[in-house]
């Protein structure tokens, strides 16, 4: 640009009027505008949402041993008390391989903690739950605090495509 305001100056008949007639502006070395793009956290089913919280891997190793990976992927909806490896931890060993050693006696303790429907903290309401074993939870409140079957839920409303897990620091145990 600047050539070409030198050269059309240079042919002009009058040098002392000839003024340029381009200008170059100056150049700007502002640093171009950053963006940050967040991704959304990602969505699993229960199952994967168990798995990706590191602190289900007894619950989801019995899980799978009672073959119930596929249901609980499945499209549900459903509300699972989801006992911690803490909770595992506290139950006595024998009572634990007891369990472990009969199929239908771990499937109705891992259905005892699953409900039919998403049932978040605030929908949780006192009264009886029918668990997708039959038999029913008691749900009782004190404030804020929810409690099933007397032994309150530690963190609730964790979200996955298939329903909602509430964190319990205790393994719910159906009546004999």
């Amino acid at each position: 640009m600047a050539a070409l305001a030198l050269s059309a100056t240079a042919c002009s008949s009058d040098l002392s009027t000839a003024a340029p007639t381009t200008t170059v502006a100056p150049a700007t070395t502002a640093p171009a505008p950053t963006t940050t793009t967040t991704m959304a956290p990602q969505m699993f089913d229960i199952v994967g949402t168990a798995l990706s919280a590191s602190v289900f891997t007894e619950l989801a190793g019995l899980v799978v041993d009672a073959g119930l990976v596929d249901t609980l992927r499945g499209p549900g909806p459903f509300t699972v008390f989801a006992p911690t490896d803490d909770a595992f931890a506290k139950l006595p060993v024998d009572a634990l391989h007891k369990v472990e050693a009969d199929p239908k006696l771990l499937a109705t303790v891992l259905t005892y903690h699953v409900v039919p429907g998403t049932l978040k903290l605030a929908d949780l309401k006192p009264g009886k739950l029918t668990t997708v074993a039959g038999i029913d939870l008691e749900v009782t409140r004190d404030g804020d605090k929810v409690f099933i079957n007397g032994k309150q839920i530690a963190a609730g409303d964790v979200m996955a495509t298939n329903g909602v897990i509430h964190v319990m620091n205790d393994v719910l145990l159906p009546p004999s």
